[in-house]
């Protein structure tokens, strides 16, 4: 890892949150805090300027939301993690965080010691999502009834597929499908392009939504 501070940016509409958060952070050892903003546009010219590495993002914002804001951040930044931060558990933001590609869904009341950590774990390609809202995530999608899948996978890419859902590692697949480590890497690589997904944690996300599991 660099031994450059990380470049931190925090979006929130509320002037107090984000100072706050500011402030927080820009007395941890290793961050330096390079902008704030208080709306999603904002948040993304900020970020493209000062070559933010990770940005901690509100959802509900004015003139654009965090949402449409680290979908944005992805086409202008893709290098920039956004940790989605917020008050709001609903399944909807979560579910829509997880297909914006952010790297972390966090609730706002996180310990500020804690904070500081996610936002290491976020420069080191670590995704992060808070237990209780993706717990009401699962809640949510097991309600659903499951769709006819709309994929063009084989039909071992379809097992593979099922195993990652049920949160199988790779040398689990290979063990019940007696096949090679290597190879499943294969097939999740291929799964992953084909579905222009991101990482696995889509992949189980896509997965239980056409009813793979």
């Amino acid at each position: 890892m660099s031994d450059e501070p990380i470049r931190v940016l925090v979006a929130d509409d509320q002037a107090l949150i984000r100072e706050g958060i500011a402030s927080l952070l820009a007395i941890e050892p290793g961050i330096e805090v390079v902008g704030t903003a208080a709306d999603g546009r904002a948040a993304v010219e900020l970020a493209v300027r000062n070559r933010a590495e990770v940005v901690l993002m509100d959802v509900r914002m004015p003139v654009l939301d965090g949402l449409h804001a680290a979908e944005l951040l992805r086409e202008r930044l893709p290098s920039c993690r956004v940790l989605m931060l917020t008050t709001f558990d609903d399944e909807e933001y979560v579910l829509r965080a997880l297909r914006a590609g952010t790297g972390g869904y966090l609730l706002k009341d996180l310990p500020p010691r804690e904070l500081a950590q996610a936002v290491r774990l976020a420069r080191a390609g670590v995704d992060q999502h808070d237990s209780a809202a993706i717990r009401r995530l699962v809640g949510a999608l097991d309600r659903v009834p499951p769709e006819r899948p709309r994929l063009e996978l084989t039909e071992r890419e379809h097992e593979v597929l099922r195993l990652i859902a049920r949160g199988a590692t790779n040398r689990e697949i290979a063990r019940q499908l007696f096949v090679s480590e290597g190879t499943v890497k294969n097939h999740v690589s291929h799964i992953l392009g084909r579905l222009g997904l991101r990482d696995r944690t889509q992949a189980a996300i896509y997965a239980r939504d056409h009813g793979l599991t």
